[in-house]
């Protein structure tokens, strides 16, 4: 064989080897970014569930609570924002938002004796505990897919290929500011 025919040979199967790589790199990336949006909708259904279950409780709390107006207004609203919400951003800090004022309303139901007996409120607040539970462990999957999502395409080679394509970074789910903290009911 001639030289020439063997550079050529060479050469032609390092561009082999680099189109798979750049191939395989991009299906990846393109594999990632649907775990991402796969792991985003199991969170939304779960938003869904709790966005379908508070009004059956907030009217089953409400008639025994009528002083609590504020924390029904706080839900209330937190809900209209949630459903109003266009981004996956705004749609995080609506459902922190929400997640606040349900904590609150289980404080008080925790503060009134007579509420924990009523059959209708204990059933929605386990339903609600339940519902919780599950959007916390899907936020956590959505986290984590998140993390191998945006690793990758900060990673090089990767990183090419995805400013390339427009791979942007997806954000995560964050506790809101003060969550460490537990909330405070004062009947003063």
């Amino acid at each position: 064989m001639k030289k020439g025919t063997i550079v050529l040979i060479v050469v032609l199967a390092v561009i082999a080897i680099f189109a798979l790589s750049v191939f395989g790199s991009y299906n990846s990336l393109v594999s990632l970014d649907e775990d991402v949006n796969t792991q985003w909708a199991n969170v939304e259904s779960k938003l869904q569930r709790r966005y379908d279950l508070i009004p059956n409780l907030v009217e089953s709390v409400k008639g025994a609570m009528s002083q609590e107006k504020e924390v029904f207004t706080a839900i209330a609203d937190a809900r209209s924002r949630l459903a109003g919400a266009g981004t996956t951003t705004e749609k995080v800090e609506a459902s922190n938002e929400l997640e606040g004022a349900l904590s609150r309303l289980l404080v008080v139901v925790e503060n009134y004796p007579e509420l924990k007996s009523n059959q209708n409120v204990t059933g929605l607040m386990d339903e609600l505990s339940g519902t919780e539970n599950r959007i916390s462990t899907e936020r956590d999957r959505y986290n984590e897919t998140v993390r191998k999502y945006n690793r990758k395409i900060r990673s090089f080679p990767s990183n090419i290929l995805a400013g390339m394509f427009g791979f942007d970074e997806r954000p995560y789910f964050e506790a809101t500011e003060g969550a460490e903290t537990a909330p405070q009911v004062n009947f003063d």
